[in-house]
């Protein structure tokens, strides 16, 4: 069982454990020793997002590297997926991103990518908490010239802009749309305004001022009420909400509708199987999508894999079968044939290039699928009892399901980095499924206690 790593990394609040100066050391020690696999000299590349405890974890990292005689490169803030990139193509050996995605200020979190640029799997992750905590590598010292050096890559920035814009289609540009983009006072505050106004666009960036402790803050993909304001008062064609690491988009159609994850792996997935470009004309999605995804890909004649909740085990299935598109409802989307990461910017611009080839605008492109009514309650509870033990919350679900039978489903599971209860109910009819949800609800509280 691991005790550290959790569904995206090692998480918590900033300065208390895990999220220590500490414990943030033994991992950059850990990591060092678990990718230096050989005599030659080996390097490993940091990033961050815009959070103040950045810049404390980024030094602890750099010294437990450091410390074991690997070299660091220093990249600054910049989306995870940058990160990803960066790492693949300076040939390092590893990556680590310092975030906590979509939590406030206060959280961060500390994850790992291979030298391929792909998450680590569970037994490496597993491997590296093993050695923070068992000693084995406490007596090794580099000295003199063996240990490491840290540096900082200038052109971080403009490589990433340039993969971005090298993955929209050459003969297509932007010119004559008008966009708005949260950027969520996040890590991609820079690298995205650029990279779509270079493609042509008139953007309008909103909450792209940082200052350590505002990233999500009312802003970003958790509040996209915020854009869809904006879209309409600025008659753009289409918003883009980011979070605070832009490893995921939720779009804004131009009437100020949502599009969700969902819908934007329909529209891909039908655009890219009508090219003959879907890999084994399957797409790769989460137990949380909505059955509305499910029915539109029958009717086109697509195939759907569900995995667990978790990027990683979409991309865990992508690999492992051979598919080229996969994401999560929450916007995380991957395009594989472009990115060993999911990423925000380059969803935002797939579904651009498919508007622009098409001359159609997002509302008529997403319309290709009907979301059914679906409620989410994240519920903060005091601890994270086996929910498959509770019976009164396991009867409770059943009646649920019972009520819903082929026209709704419903899933309980508690979140990977928080300590919440997501209960997820859908069906014909929002206030059944309401009434449905809160009872689960209370069955829960009754049984764990409210948080």
């Amino acid at each position: 069982m691991r005790k550290l790593f959790g569904t995206d990394g090692v998480r918590g609040v900033a300065n208390i454990e895990p999220m220590t100066v500490e414990t943030a050391l033994k991992l950059g020690r850990a990591a060092a020793y678990v990718f230096r696999r050989s005599p030659r000299r080996h390097r490993i590349v940091i990033g961050k997002d815009t959070r103040l405890s950045g810049y404390m974890l980024e030094s602890a990292l750099v010294a437990g590297i450091c410390s074991m005689g690997v070299d660091v490169l220093l990249v600054g803030p910049m989306p995870t997926p940058a990160i990803s990139f960066i790492t693949r193509t300076l040939r390092a050996d590893a990556g680590v991103v310092i975030s906590a995605s979509h939590n406030p200020y206060e959280d961060n979190g500390i994850k790992f990518f291979s030298s391929d640029g792909f998450k680590l799997p569970d037994e490496l992750e597993l491997e590296i908490e093993q050695l923070v905590t068992n000693g084995k590598i406490d007596s090794i010292r580099p000295t003199a010239t063996e240990i490491g050096k840290a540096y900082r890559i200038d052109d971080a920035e403009g490589r990433y802009i340039e993969s971005l814009k090298n993955s929209f289609p050459r003969g297509l540009d932007l010119e004559g749309y008008k966009l708005v983009l949260d950027c969520a006072n996040g890590a991609a505050y820079k690298v995205t305004p650029k990279a779509l106004t270079e493609l042509g666009a008139k953007v309008i960036v909103l909450h792209d001022r940082p200052d350590g402790t505002n990233i999500n803050h009312k802003c970003g993909s958790l509040h996209p009420e915020v854009i869809q304001e904006a879209v309409l008062t600025n008659q753009a064609q289409m918003g883009i909400s980011l979070d605070g690491d832009a490893d995921r988009a939720i779009l804004v159609d131009e009437k100020g509708n949502l599009v969700d994850g969902d819908h934007i792996m329909a529209v891909c997935a039908q655009n890219l199987a009508r090219r003959n470009k879907l890999c084994q004309n399957t797409l790769v999605t989460t137990v949380m999508s909505n059955l509305g995804l499910e029915i539109a890909l029958r009717k086109m004649g697509i195939n759907i894999v569900k995995t667990p909740v978790g990027d990683r085990y979409v991309m865990q299935k992508m690999r492992e079968k051979g598919y080229n598109l996969g994401g999560e409802q929450s916007g995380h989307v991957i395009f594989l044939d472009h990115s060993s990461s999911g990423d925000g910017s380059l969803t935002s611009l797939q579904m651009l290039a498919i508007m622009a080839e098409s001359q159609q605008p997002l509302s008529v492109l997403a319309a290709c699928m009907t979301t059914l009514p679906q409620i989410l309650i994240n519920l903060e509870v005091k601890g994270k009892k086996d929910l498959a033990q509770l019976p009164s919350v396991q009867q409770a679900i059943r009646d649920a399901e019972k009520v819903l039978g082929e026209k709704g489903r419903v899933l309980v599971r508690y979140s990977g980095t928080q300590s919440l209860v997501r209960v997820m109910v859908e069906g014909e009819s929002r206030q059944q499924i309401e009434q449905l949800g809160e009872c689960i609800c209370m069955a829960i509280v009754q049984c764990i206690g409210k948080g």
